[in-house]
């Protein structure tokens, strides 16, 4: 027996061993009661951070938790991977952006896997596959032809740096929240979602208890921000 605790052969061991059982492939036939355990998906910027491992730790111990209460938990992962940042990423560094996304995901998935997370990695997608983004577009196309999405122009925020549109939200004291440029106000054609043919029902549901599909059970200031977002 070692005098001193090996942590990085503790935890090889433990996943070599964990990996060799597909201890967290998940069934959907097993009986009992079952539970998605989904955290947002990253987008792969190079390296994990403190905030990807304090999000993904609570949401592993959540589910370790249940599964030792006899739930069927399915604990998944993919890559928010299919974005302008990735282009503007690969420009910068002179790579494709292909190469810049793949080589990202690979380093991002290592450290998740050394984390020893109880991840179902059978079940992982990226959204820069086709394979993915086919169904974006097929969703994209019926929103299209039933009116929800429409082509217009309208004035927005420009980033001259990033080469795209922000929000509102993104624009702060007059300058993109990532490049850092001054924004600029330019008329241009887009897709809209005509989200606010859905205000009244979306509003109701949430304040209104009579509604059939009022979400109960919400913490009372969250139900506040989204009567206040919504209206």
């Amino acid at each position: 027996m070692n005098d001193k605790y090996d942590a990085a052969a503790v935890e090889y061991a433990a996943q070599q061993h964990w990996q060799a059982a597909d201890a967290y492939r998940v069934d959907e036939t097993k009986p009992g009661p079952k539970f998605y355990a989904c955290s947002m998906l990253p987008y792969p910027s190079g390296k994990l951070h403190m905030g990807h491992v304090r999000n993904y730790t609570i949401n592993d111990m959540l589910a370790r938790h249940l599964r030792m209460n006899g739930y069927n938990v399915l604990m998944p992962m993919g890559w928010d991977a299919f974005g302008l940042p990735a282009e503007n990423a690969a420009m910068k560094n002179r790579v494709p952006p292909a190469a810049w996304t793949y080589d990202n995901i690979a380093t991002m998935k290592r450290q998740m896997q050394a984390m020893g997370l109880a991840i179902d990695w059978s079940r992982e997608v990226a959204t820069c596959t086709p394979a993915y983004y086919k169904w974006n577009q097929w969703l994209f196309l019926k929103m299209l032809q039933a009116g929800i999405a429409e082509r217009r122009t309208q004035v927005v925020n420009w980033d001259p740096v990033d080469q795209t549109v922000l929000a509102n939200e993104q624009v702060i004291d007059g300058r993109g929240w990532r490049s850092g440029a001054v924004v600029e106000k330019r008329e241009i054609p887009g897709y809209y979602l005509n989200i606010t043919r859905y205000a009244d029902e979306l509003l109701s549901a949430v304040s209104n208890p009579d509604d059939p599909n009022y979400l109960a059970g919400w913490p009372e200031r969250v139900r506040l921000m989204q009567e206040n977002w919504i209206g």
